[in-house]
């Protein structure tokens, strides 16, 4: 009877395909293998099964096969499936069932949505990882395609293990647990730490009483050299922020938990306004000193309303300004000095409209195209898609240059705008 079935499946599948394609036959195809599955199990006689050994493995492996257990639970597998199936980036937990090095190859275990596979690029970044795996080990990946080509859950270890590290930082800088590592480098703001193969900073205004520079005229290069000197040295720190989306990872020596953290930054509310010390300066914005054992970071986008490529240019360590909070939250705040000037965009939705033609200076190239200013702090995106590639638009619009533009798009609520080039 099993055979029967699944010879009439068989039948289907094959008039389905003939009548709409390709797509709509695999459409059906987790249910049909998981019938399949269970029908050929029961048929199989030794001269298939020499067959089948014969065939490569991404060949014969599929999910729904896999999954099947019996005739009579099929279609209960197929909806629990369907239902509860984990979506693309999401972590899974499975078991290493065969790990072939020759072939750069991963199999893992993941009932009861099937089996997984780690194979190619992905196989080969996280090697060094995947030497220290045998057969049985419990790994966690991250899915990277629900279902390849192949029928298999495509995954992905290194992705997986740095979403496993962020989140055990996020957890850390809650608890306040302390941590002993290596300093690996100094710059004029404070010292470079890594955690876990995670980058992460210290800020100068984070040290302790014992480290911290003591220089009288506020030198910046003597207060590198003196940093210097910790190069190497173990310190006794915890997690103050850990922002994974951004890769930020911030520390701090002054020992405080998460509880008294959190008790001076709920005196501040969203709204309020602060002057402080700046005691930081990074790639991604300024750390302003607030009061004692409380440091803001005010972000690179919240600095000003025009294009800031580096926050040294603007500001210096030492210096005082005045900042909005705009977020309280598990005992850090975040800042905006942007948010204490005038807003360019309120003026300009006086002034221009969509339609209008404008000239414009070229300020910034991204992978989308250029970011022309029409004036100070009112930017638009001149869309690569004119030029053909980016080597035609830097061609035709030079860094610094003022050039000729019609606002295709101007939404100054949100602060956006789309030109396009006026050719000649």
């Amino acid at each position: 009877m099993a055979e029967d079935t699944a010879k009439t499946i068989q039948d289907e599948a094959k008039e389905a395909e003939g009548r709409n394609g390709v797509e709509e036959a695999q459409s059906h195809s987790l249910f049909e293998q998981a019938l399949l599955g269970t029908a050929n199990e029961k048929g199989a006689d030794s001269e298939t099964e020499a067959e089948e050994e014969k065939q490569p493995r991404l060949a014969r492996g599929t999910n729904a096969a896999r999954t099947a257990s019996a005739p009579a639970h099929a279609m209960d597998a197929y909806a629990e499936k369907s239902a509860s199936f984990p979506e693309t980036g999401e972590l899974v937990e499975g078991t290493v069932i065969d790990v072939d090095l020759p072939r750069a190859e991963l199999y893992v275990d993941l009932p009861p949505f099937g089996t997984g596979l780690m194979y190619g690029r992905e196989f080969m970044t996280a090697r060094d990882i995947i030497k220290k795996i045998t057969v049985g080990d419990t790994i966690t990946a991250k899915i990277i395609e629900r279902e390849n080509a192949r029928g298999y859950i495509e995954l992905s270890l290194k992705e997986a293990r740095a979403a496993l590290v962020w989140s055990e930082a996020e957890d850390l800088s809650r608890s306040g647990e302390a941590l002993h590592l290596i300093v690996k480098d100094a710059n004029k703001g404070g010292l470079i730490i890594e955690w876990k193969g995670v980058q992460g900073f210290l800020p100068a205004s984070q040290l302790g009483a014992e480290h911290y520079p003591r220089v009288e005229d506020g030198d910046k290069q003597k207060i590198q050299d003196e940093l210097k000197k910790l190069v190497g040295e173990r310190v006794d720190i915890t997690i103050l922020t850990a922002v994974p989306k951004e890769g930020k990872l911030i520390f701090t020596e002054k020992g405080q938990g998460a509880k008294e953290r959190s008790e001076i930054a709920d005196k501040y509310a969203v709204g309020d306004e602060v002057e402080g010390e700046i005691t930081g300066i990074v790639d991604f914005g300024v750390f302003v000193k607030v009061e004692e054992g409380l440091e803001g970071l005010a972000h690179i986008s919240e600095l000003d309303w025009g294009l800031v490529e580096d926050p040294r240019r603007m500001f210096k360590v030492g210096e005082n300004v005045r900042a909005k909070v705009i977020d309280v939250s598990d005992g850090k705040i975040s800042l905006s000095i942007k948010a204490l000037k005038e807003n360019p965009w309120i003026a300009a939705k006086e002034k221009y409209k969509k339609g209008d033609d404008v000239k414009g200076v070229i300020i910034k190239y991204n992978k989308y195209g250029a970011l022309a200013s029409i004036e100070e702090g009112v930017a638009g995106l001149v869309h690569i898609s004119e030029f053909g590639t980016e080597e035609k638009l830097r061609e035709t619009l030079e860094l610094g240059r003022v050039y000729p533009f019609r606002i295709t798009h101007f939404d100054p609520k949100d602060q956006k705008m789309a030109l396009a080039f006026k050719k000649d």
